[in-house]
C-alpha cells in the first residue's frame, strides 16, 4: 500500500503530503504528514469545531439570526452568497452549513466574526493541533502562487486526519466529545455537516457514485487539498487528508496544474478504496 500511494505522488512534479488511516485495521500511512502546509479551506473544520465549543459553553447560539450585509461580500472569492441580494437573514447554524458544504466565505465571515483568531488558535492548541495556525478571517485575494507559508493559515496532514478521527470518535464517546469541547449531539451535527458536502472533486472523484464521504476541501494559490472520512457499506472505512503544494499553474502539456492536483488526491483515495478492501 505504501508503495502504491507513494507512486501516485511520485508521478507528479509537485509536492503531495498525506496522512491516511485504515479504519478497519487502524494502520496509518503517511508522507510529509508533519510538514506545515497551506490549509486553504480545510481550516474550516477546526473553525466549525471552535464555534460548536462556544455553543456548548453558552457563548454562541446556533439559532442566532444573522443578516447578510453587502460588506460581507467584500474580498470574497468563493460561494454563492456574494451574488445574492443583501438583507437575507439566516441562522448561525445555516452560516456554518454554508461555510462547510459550499465553502462560502460570506458564511465564513458570519461564523468567524463571532469568534476571534486567538480563540480559534487556542482551541486548536488545546485539542492537540499544535501545527495548525489560523492567520486571518478571510484569505487575501492578491497572494502570488509562490507566497510564503506565513502568509496563510497552515496545518499538517496528520492533524487534519486526527481531527476527523476525533469527530468520528465523539459520535459514540462522551470522553472524545469532551476532548473537542462539544456535546455528543454537537459532534453528530459536525459529522453530518461534513457528510452534506456538495463539492465532489478530489477524495470522492474516483469512488463509486453515491459513496458517502464526510469531507472538506480547499483551494489555495499553491495547491489543492481535501480531508475526509470515506464510508463503505454504511461504516467508516478510511480517513484521508491530502495536501498538494508547489503545484505549477500549467503542466508541460498545457493542463492546468490544479486539475492534476485534484486528480492526484482522487487517485490516492482510490488506492485506499481498492487496497483496504482487498
Amino acid at each position: 500500500m505504501a508503495e502504491r500511494l507513494n507512486a501516485v505522488c511520485d508521478a507528479q512534479p509537485f509536492v503531495t503530503r498525506f496522512a491516511i488511516r485504515n479504519l478497519i485495521t487502524g494502520e496509518t500511512f503517511e508522507r510529509g504528514a508533519d510538514e506545515e502546509t497551506p490549509s486553504a479551506s480545510t481550516r474550516k473544520t477546526s473553525i466549525m469545531m471552535a464555534a460548536l465549543k462556544a455553543v456548548r459553553d453558552g457563548r454562541l447560539d446556533l439559532d442566532e439570526r444573522i443578516t447578510y450585509e453587502a460588506c460581507f461580500a467584500e474580498e470574497v472569492a468563493s460561494g454563492m452568497f456574494r451574488y445574492l441580494t443583501p438583507g437575507i437573514v439566516i441562522s448561525l447554524r445555516d452560516a456554518i452549513t454554508g461555510m462547510m458544504v459550499l465553502s462560502d466565505n460570506v458564511c465564513t465571515k458570519m461564523v468567524f466574526e463571532r469568534l476571534t483568531l486567538d480563540e480559534v488558535n487556542d482551541y486548536c492548541q488545546t485539542i492537540g493541533m499544535s501545527g495548525t495556525h489560523h492567520r486571518f478571517l478571510i484569505p487575501p485575494l492578491a497572494l502570488s502562487p509562490d507566497h510564503p507559508l506565513k502568509s496563510v493559515t497552515t496545518t499538517t496532514a496528520r492533524e487534519q486526519m486526527l481531527l476527523l478521527q476525533w469527530i468520528l470518535d465523539a459520535q459514540t464517546s462522551a470522553t472524545a466529545a469532551e476532548r473537542l469541547g462539544v456535546t455528543e449531539d454537537l459532534a453528530a451535527y459536525a459529522l453530518q455537516t461534513l457528510k452534506n458536502q456538495i463539492l465532489r472533486y478530489a477524495i470522492p472523484s474516483r469512488l463509486p457514485f453515491g459513496t458517502v464521504v464526510a469531507h472538506k476541501g480547499g483551494t489555495g494559490k499553491r495547491g489543492r487539498m481535501n480531508a475526509g472520512i470515506v464510508y463503505r457499506d454504511g461504516q467508516p472505512f478510511y480517513i484521508i487528508a491530502a495536501f498538494t503544494d508547489a503545484v505549477p499553474q500549467e503542466m508541460a502539456d498545457g493542463t492546468p496544474g490544479y486539475t492534476l492536483s485534484l486528480e492526484t488526491i482522487g487517485r490516492l483515495s482510490r488506492v485506499c478504496w481498492d487496497g483496504f478492501h482487498a
